[in-house]
């Protein structure tokens, strides 16, 4: 199982196929996503990934949540979040992940927090049909009608669907292709809406009802940033020198 990475939510967009179709697209850009930290089942009980993307500034930050980024070795971020791995996919501590940790065609499961849309009626919040334009319905044409009982059971159920804040729901949507990556914007291409606002922050893991590639990188693709070097189990060995002449 393999690492997700923290993206944020830049828009939609469409790209086109050589077929000349076109496919509506959300473009996610990774902005600095690296590991902060690993989580040991000999000392957390779990196997796990801490990443951290985006600037932050450390005017009022604590002086502890700035220890943590110091002891990384990586410039305090805006977003962090933690993704669950197998052993063999921990990624070193200030690595930084790349767009094509996902190669195109694969699928992904995305997760964001939804646009909020406040104070909602049954009609928006779910959907409800309302009650009828005429035959002695006045004034209350979008209320959502009786809620409960009279004297059985004499109370509204809980859980009952009624108005309320719309919105601001931790969402997942699953099974979107990846159309494009571009490794030098970092930026990301997946097929489909992304649940959550312009600017949102959205994790990105592998499907976890698709089979992953054969050919997505394991652990993952990713530079480490002092030696600037990509690095995966998949890397190429460097070229031989060439003979010299006369040799």
């Amino acid at each position: 199982m393999r690492s997700g990475v923290i993206a944020q939510k830049v828009g939609m967009t469409r790209v086109f196929t050589e077929a000349g179709e076109h496919i509506p697209v959300t473009v996610l850009k990774l902005s600095n996503c690296q590991v902060l930290g690993h989580r040991t089942s000999e000392k957390n009980g779990y196997v796990a990934l801490q990443l951290g993307s985006g600037a932050r500034k450390t005017v009022y930050m604590p002086k502890a949540e700035r220890g943590q980024f110091a002891v990384a070795k990586v410039a305090p971020k805006r977003k962090v979040a933690e993704f669950r791995v197998s052993e063999d996919s921990l990624i070193p501590v200030g690595a930084e992940i790349q767009a094509d940790h996902f190669v195109v065609g694969q699928f992904v499961d995305v997760t964001g927090t939804s646009v909020g849309k406040g104070y909602a009626g049954g009609m928006k919040r779910w959907n409800f049909g309302g009650l009828r334009a005429t035959h002695g319905v006045s004034i209350s044409h979008r209320s959502i009608g009786s809620t409960g009982g009279r004297q059985d059971p004499g109370k509204t159920f809980k859980n009952k669907k009624m108005p309320g804040h719309m919105g601001v729901d931790r969402i997942t949507t699953l099974n979107l292709r990846v159309v494009q990556t571009d490794v030098e914007r970092g930026l990301i291409l997946v097929e489909g809406a992304v649940p959550g606002s312009k600017g949102g922050w959205i994790a990105v893991r592998d499907a976890v009802k698709k089979p992953l590639p054969k050919e997505a990188p394991k652990p993952g693709k990713f530079k480490v940033v002092g030696d600037a070097q990509v690095a995966d189990e998949d890397k190429a060995p460097a070229d031989t020198p060439a003979e010299k002449e006369g040799a």
